[in-house]
């Protein structure tokens, strides 16, 4: 093989597509970073470097599309994490980007596990938080890591912000204090956007606001709001608050989601479900369930599966789709959950999330059923690159 190939070809392995589709004895050829053919019958370039991966199976790189990797870092003290700002509860034009650290000891495991694609996210404190970003798990320069920046604005009902405030005799104090600051601060926005455009009209100065601007995209719905919630009463106030302002909203963790799943499944909402691997730490944890996404799945709710690291370590991303099968989600929903679905809720479906021609060639290879709790990754490409081997 040439030294200057960059082409690699990986055959003889079942592959899970993450389409539901299986693949027996299949082929994947990965040239300039995609994937430039998938199946069975694929011919092998002839310059490309071959991996035999006879008995192994390969699925897309797994992806957790709610963690905070880079921000509270492995290893770190609590006085020096970086995912919370909580000195005002409305802080929108804070960004993860400035924040994540490339170097967190997360993203090497992340890569044992499989785990090549994250969205990284603002911390719950406050009641907006800030801007996510998505990132492939291969520590490199921040930019040449960055799937999309921004990917969301984060916020937060329920326990998080009310405890935060309360100590400090803020606003909020309660989950009705919380909710009004949600829509006080879009108020905000749309009045800020009229001066503004009504200043620019009169050729008049205007003093900018870092926060104001970093809501406009959230209102005009190129920036998706997604929203820390796990009792119903949460999860009902996101959905509330976001079509009082025609906005694109997820439902982060939606603990309580299978108590209302019909409704979600009227709502078309999506969800993001997780942590399930913790203990009930909080009131609004208590009913907490492996349940909650074979229930979402059976009322056409849109899911996915996370770890929210580390509140769960991310390379456990897997184990937690294998612990939803034990309790009755379909094993090639489980393995959607962290894959397709995950990439389609955030919105990156065509770039990552099943081994398609075009798509990125992010891949983890096990030595065994991914969701059997005895098998391993062996090997994680990252964008064609061999990045892990175990």
């Amino acid at each position: 093989m040439s030294e200057k190939s960059n082409k690699k070809c990986l055959r003889g392995a079942t592959l899970l597509r993450g389409t539901g589709e299986r693949v027996e004895n299949g082929v994947v050829v990965l040239e300039n970073g995609k994937i430039a053919d998938v199946g069975r019958n694929v011919s092998v370039p002839g310059d490309a470097e071959v991996f035999d991966l006879r008995g192994m199976v390969v699925t897309p790189g797994l992806i957790d599309a709610h963690v905070h990797m880079g921000t509270y870092n492995e290893g770190f003290p609590e006085d020096m994490q970086d995912a919370n700002d909580m000195v005002d509860p409305i802080a929108p034009q804070l960004r993860v980007l400035d924040a994540l650290y490339p170097g967190d000891l997360s993203f090497p495991d992340a890569l044992a596990g499989g785990v090549t694609c994250v969205q990284s996210l603002p911390g719950s404190g406050n009641v907006i938080g800030g801007q996510g970003v998505i990132v492939k798990t291969k520590s490199d320069i921040l930019e040449r890591m960055v799937v999309r920046a921004p990917s969301a604005m984060k916020a937060a009902l329920g326990e998080n912000p009310t405890r935060v405030y309360s100590a400090k005799n803020k606003l909020p104090n309660t989950r009705m204090g919380t909710a009004f600051l949600m829509r006080d601060a879009f108020v905000r926005a749309r009045n800020y956007r009229e001066k503004a455009e009504a200043a620019r009209t009169k050729g008049e100065p205007f003093e900018r606001s870092l926060a104001m601007e970093a809501l406009l995209p959230v209102l005009d719905r190129q920036l998706v709001y997604r929203v820390h919630c796990h009792r119903m009463d949460d999860i009902q106030t996101a959905v509330r608050v976001a079509e009082e302002f025609a906005l694109r909203y997820t439902l982060e963790h939606c603990t309580e989601g299978h108590l209302i799943a019909p409704w979600l499944a009227e709502k078309k909402a999506f969800a993001a479900v997780g942590p399930t691997f913790t203990s009930r730490a909080k009131i609004e944890l208590r009913n907490k369930t492996w349940d909650t996404p074979r229930i979402l799945w059976e009322h056409g709710v849109h899911f996915c599966i996370i770890t929210d690291h580390p509140v769960v370590p991310v390379e456990h991303l897997i184990v937690c789709a294998a612990l939803a099968v034990r309790a009755g989600l379909p094993a090639e929903e489980a393995i959607k959950a962290v894959t397709l679905y995950a990439a389609e809720h955030l919105g990156v479906a065509d770039r990552v999330g099943s081994i398609e021609k075009g798509r990125d060639a992010d891949l983890a290879v096990w030595n065994g059923e991914p969701l059997d709790a005895r098998s391993r990754v062996v090997k994680t490409f990252v964008n064609g690159a061999l990045v892990y081997e175990a």
